[in-house]
């Protein structure tokens, strides 16, 4: 039976490849029928390799959803059986069941199966969850360069640094570009971008921990250690009920912007409804995780998208939420069914009060944010009247300010030209990209808890306090030290960034160079228009910024060192004079 397994998995493997060889290349009729009848051994062992996981009966009770899982899959499969080996004929008037692509999507879905049932187990020994990390970041950026690179994945074909960046781009969720997407990829290259962007945005980990949960009912005790750490779990038993409302909510919120952006479109900008649909399903997934990539060569700003302000505030809806955080976005949720709970109750049935609802990360939070987003959009509003905002009237006016002050905190999309930007407005927008999301969201810069805790440590210190205190709690210790470490780990890679981009690319203004520089740190994707334009040495002090700004700086100085053992003693202590 492991034999079976074995083999299904391997073939699974190497229908993968082919699809996309078949899908990268341009193939003879010959190697076309060649990859077309070994998707369906791929298939057909699939099949049998699932059907004997049922034979021990208990599996099907143990696992109840894998097992609806497998029989939709199985049957699924043999519908693709059905239409295309022995009744094609009949189907051939419908372009939309002959497609290769249900073909494609099914050996996909077998090798997700077979990967999934795998007994993988991550040893702390070897890597700890730091390193898991990088690694996994590191390993989808080089495959997305790779696949990028494919024939069929650009018009004119690209260079490894092009690719090499684009892909960064994409798995940070930046947005800076080198190329423009909308003429330079094709569809294909598209979706491989949307793809990279959509697991830069998750991380791979999560959906590979979360998947091999759901079809095995568990995981072992060190994988749940692991995964505990990396999404910052306080109880390993809720690892992957923590693993699962992060899916549930980020394809249910995609699901539902790529919906209303869909409506909120006019068709007449579009060639077909494939195209309308493409481009809400791409803007949708860009949007919650924060990537600011377009499928418009202007991006928003494009005509016939900068004065669509209905859809403009989904747009600002849906990356203001894919910036939240996941654990901020649960606990929203849950004191919103609290309050629903409470509302509706009575009599006996009668909820009783329970506090810290609403706990005090989410507090901090969303008080952050909200006070970031109202004075930024004062301030943008009243500095741009009469520059970039002079096209737009009334509620125009309000729409595109409030989407000017919120994109820099990581969204990166753009519904002005942002190189015709007064100076204090720049420099606003430098500071907004420096702070950027919340913590465990798609977003990056120091993150919106990093400066609340800064800010109140200086008022504790101005009242002579020894401790930070807010809302009846103290903030912990090892909280405002990783807090200050990331200040000023962040300034460092960005000075660091400012100085060789000022070095190898002297002609650029310090301005543009500052901006990009912080723009690529916080995984923005805004830009003062120098891009493309910038020398390779450049393009490759970006992709390295982009990567310490999506996995921390903070993340990889942990990686490179040991942790060490607590020592049952202490040093006598001394205060240093700081001023």
């Amino acid at each position: 039976m492991k034999a079976i397994h074995k083999i299904a998995f391997w073939t699974s493997v190497f229908g993968v490849i082919l699809s996309i060889i078949d899908f990268g290349f341009t193939q003879s009729e010959f190697s076309k029928q060649l990859i077309y009848y070994f998707y369906f051994l791929v298939l057909t062992i699939g099949v049998i390799s699932t059907s004997f996981r049922y034979i021990n009966k208990v599996s099907i009770i143990r696992i109840k959803k894998a097992f609806a899982f497998d029989l939709l899959s199985i049957l699924f499969t043999l519908l693709i059986f059905y239409i295309h080996l022995f009744n094609r004929q009949t189907y051939s008037e419908d372009p939309i069941l002959t497609q290769t692509i249900w073909i494609k999507l099914t050996v996909l879905l077998s090798f997700i199966r077979e990967f999934s049932s795998l007994k993988i187990n991550y040893k702390r020994t070897v890597l700890n969850p730091a390193q898991l990390f990088i690694a996994s970041f590191l390993i989808i950026i080089l495959t997305g360069a790779l696949l990028l690179m494919l024939p069929n994945a650009t018009n004119t074909g690209i260079s490894f640094t092009n690719a090499l960046f684009t892909s960064t781009s994409a798995v940070c969720v930046t947005g800076l570009i080198v190329v423009d997407t909308s003429s330079y990829f094709t569809e294909f290259g598209q979706v491989i971008i949307l793809v990279l962007i959509q697991i830069g945005g998750l991380g791979i980990l999560t959906f590979a921990s979360y998947f091999g949960y759901f079809f095995k009912g568990g995981s072992s005790y060190e994988n749940q250690l692991v995964f505990s750490d990396m999404i910052n779990s306080k109880k390993i038993g809720e690892v992957f009920s923590i693993l699962k409302y992060i899916l549930l909510i980020t394809f249910g919120i995609e699901f539902f912007a790529a919906l209303l952006i869909f409506l909120s479109l006019d068709s007449q900008y579009f060639t077909s409804l494939y195209d309308q649909l493409f481009f809400s399903i791409f803007h949708s997934i860009s949007a919650f995780c924060n990537a600011g990539f377009s499928t418009m060569k202007n991006g928003l700003y494009e005509d016939g998208l900068r004065f669509n302000y209905f859809l403009q505030i989904i747009i600002i809806l849906t990356f203001v939420l894919g910036g939240l955080g996941f654990p901020i976005t649960v606990n929203i949720l849950k004191y919103i069914k609290y309050r629903i709970r409470k509302l509706l109750s009575f009599g006996k049935n009668k909820i009783g009060y329970r506090p810290w609802a609403l706990n005090l990360n989410s507090r901090i939070t969303l008080i952050t944010t909200i006070s970031l987003s109202v004075v930024a959009f004062l301030a943008f509003y009243t500095m741009e009247y009469n520059n970039t905002l002079s096209d737009h009237q009334g509620i125009g006016k309000v729409v595109t300010a409030l989407f000017g002050a919120t994109t820099p905190r990581t969204a990166g999309f753009n519904t002005i030209d942002f190189s015709t930007m007064l100076f204090p407005t720049t420099i606003l927008i430098i500071f907004l990209m420096w702070i950027g999301a919340s913590p465990s969201s798609t977003g990056g810069g120091i993150k919106t808890s990093t400066l609340a805790i800064a800010t109140l440590n200086i008022l504790s210190l101005a009242k002579g306090k020894s401790r930070i205190e807010v809302f009846k709690r103290e903030i912990a210790e090892i909280s405002v030290r990783r807090a200050f470490a990331i200040i000023f780990l962040s300034l460092l890679v960005i000075g660091f960034g400012v100085v060789l981009l000022s070095t190898f690319d002297s002609e650029k203004d310090l301005t543009s160079i500052a901006f990009e520089c912080v723009s690529a740190y916080s995984t923005v994707g805004l830009s003062l228009g120098i891009t493309g334009s910038l020398s390779h040495a450049s393009k490759f002090v970006l992709i390295g910024i982009m990567f310490i700004g999506r996995v921390s700086m903070l993340t990889i100085v942990i990686a490179i060192f040991k942790k060490i053992k607590h020592q049952n003693y202490r040093y006598p202590t001394e205060e240093i004079t700081i001023n």
